[in-house]
C-alpha cells in the first residue's frame, strides 16, 4: 500500500508553507510580519517567541545550565554548548573558499571573510571608525565612554567588557580552553588559537602596501614596515 501525503491543513497566505497546527502558523507568520510580543522585562528587547525570550532572560539571571565536561565551562544554551565542544573535538566541517582555513560554525566563516574582502560594516557613531566585526566595534567604544564596570576579584583591574575580564581571569586559574586540533596546542583566548592555526594553514592576511609582502602576523607587517621607513631615511641622508 502506498504512503499517503500526511495532510497539513493551516497554510501560510505569504510563502504557502503549510502548518499541522494553527499555532505553528501563527508563530510562523510573524517571520513575514516582524511581531514580536515578547518582550524582556530588563532591557525591552523584544523576540516573536516565548522561547527565545526565557533563553534570552538567562543573560540577566546568570544561569548556565549546560557545562562542558571536558573542561567545566558553563554555558546558557545547550546550542552554545554543542559549539563549545567542536573546540575539543578539533571538528571544524566549514571551510573559507579563499585559504581553505576551516572553522566549526558556518557564522565564524562568513567573519573571517571579511579579511579577505576587507569588508568593515561596523561603524562607530562617534568619531566614524569602521570595523569587520561588531565585537571590535563594541571594545573601540570603551574609548569613548571610558567605563570599566568589570573588576577582576583576584588583582582588581577593570574592564570595559565582561569577555575581556573572562580571558583576563584565566591568567589566575591557568585554564586554556581552546585546543589546536592540528598540534593540540592549547591557549586561554580564541583569538589567540585563530592566530596560532595560520602556522598549519599557511594563511598571511596583512599585507605590505608598499611592496605587497603578506604576514601572517600584525606585528611582522609592522616591524618589516620599519625597514622601508629605514631606506627611506637612508636614501634621504645620501642625497
Amino acid at each position: 500500500m502506498s504512503s499517503q501525503r500526511k495532510i497539513k491543513p493551516h497554510q501560510c497566505s505569504v510563502c504557502q508553507k503549510e502548518f499541522k497546527r494553527k499555532s505553528y502558523l501563527t508563530i510562523h507568520s510573524r517571520v513575514h510580519t516582524v511581531e514580536k510580543p515578547y518582550q524582556c522585562s530588563e532591557c525591552l528587547k523584544a523576540f516573536s517567541q516565548k522561547a527565545n525570550l526565557y533563553l534570552h532572560q538567562k543573560l540577566h539571571t546568570g544561569e548556565r545550565p549546560h557545562q562542558c565536561s571536558v573542561c567545566l565551562k558553563t554555558f546558557a544554551r545547550k546550542s552554545y554548548l554543542d559549539d563549545h565542544l567542536k573546540l575539543h573535538a578539533g571538528e571544524r566541517p566549514h571551510q573559507c573558499s579563499v585559504c581553505l582555513k576551516t572553522f566549526s560554525k558556518k557564522s565564524h566563516v562568513l567573519s573571517h571573510m571579511r579579511v579577505h574582502t576587507k569588508e568593515k560594516p561596523y561603524q562607530c557613531s562617534e568619531c566614524l571608525k569602521a570595523f569587520s566585526h561588531k565585537l571590535s566595534l563594541n571594545k573601540h567604544l570603551s574609548v569613548h565612554s571610558g567605563e570599566k564596570p568589570h573588576r577582576c576579584s583576584e588583582c582588581l583591574k577593570t574592564f570595559s567588557l565582561k569577555s575581556s575580564l573572562i580571558n583576563h581571569l584565566r591568567i589566575h586559574t591557568g585554564e586554556k580552553p581552546y585546543q589546536c586540533p592540528q598540534c593540540k596546542k592549547a591557549f586561554s583566548r580564541k583569538s589567540t588559537l585563530d592566530m596560532h592555526m595560520r602556522v598549519h594553514t599557511g594563511e598571511k592576511p596583512h599585507r605590505c602596501s608598499k611592496c605587497q609582502r603578506t604576514f601572517a602576523y600584525k606585528s611582522s607587517l609592522i616591524y618589516h614596515l620599519r625597514s622601508h621607513a629605514r631606506k627611506k631615511i637612508k636614501r634621504i641622508n645620501v642625497s
